[in-house]
């Protein structure tokens, strides 16, 4: 069993925060998928959509996955869009315990708003392309995900102490 703890939902949840917080918490190193991709490829994440597309990011995402089945105790915080893929969503729960972050349209917006490193959003409606993603990608969450949980309403450390318990509690029913 792989005592990882790994944060997916959409951009703007939390997962970089709750996965800093979860790093202090359990002592584990955090991986956070998106920041390693930059480290390793030397490119911010909108250049590699500019120059190669979002297939070719996506195809980094599956490989730093791949190479993540060595790892154990860690806090791994994922990109939105990892879960696209079949093989990911399959490589995620093989890693450990994952969580869903969730938060409303609304909120998400307001989150991402003043952050420009966000490709997907850069258009004139990104409340629709967010409405649009989350139609297509809430399902694939679910199914990915052993526990979601919403933060629109809780502090980061309500939501680092629900998955805290959580992850405890399945931990020591996979023993």
């Amino acid at each position: 069993m792989q005592k990882n703890i790994i944060l997916i939902g959409f951009m703007g949840t939390g997962k970089s925060t709750i996965g800093r917080n979860l790093s202090q918490t359990f002592g584990y190193p955090l991986i956070d998928t998106d920041n390693l991709i930059v480290e390793q490829d030397g490119r911010s994440i909108p250049q590699i959509f500019e120059e190669e597309g979002e297939q070719a990011f996506r195809d980094m995402e599956t490989k730093l996955l791949q190479s993540l089945n060595r790892h154990t105790g860690h806090i791994i915080a994922t990109g939105g869009g990892i879960i696209g893929r079949p093989e990911n969503r399959q490589l995620l729960r093989k890693l450990g315990y994952v969580v869903w972050l969730i938060a409303r349209p609304a909120e998400i917006l307001e989150r991402t708003s003043r952050n420009s490193n966000r490709p997907l959003l850069n258009n004139e409606d990104p409340e629709k392309t967010i409405r649009d993603l989350l139609e297509i990608r809430t399902p694939l969450y679910r199914d990915t995900a052993h526990l979601g949980i919403e933060t629109d309403n809780l502090s980061f450390d309500e939501v680092t102490t629900g998955i805290i318990e959580s992850a405890r509690y399945y931990f020591g029913t996979q023993e």
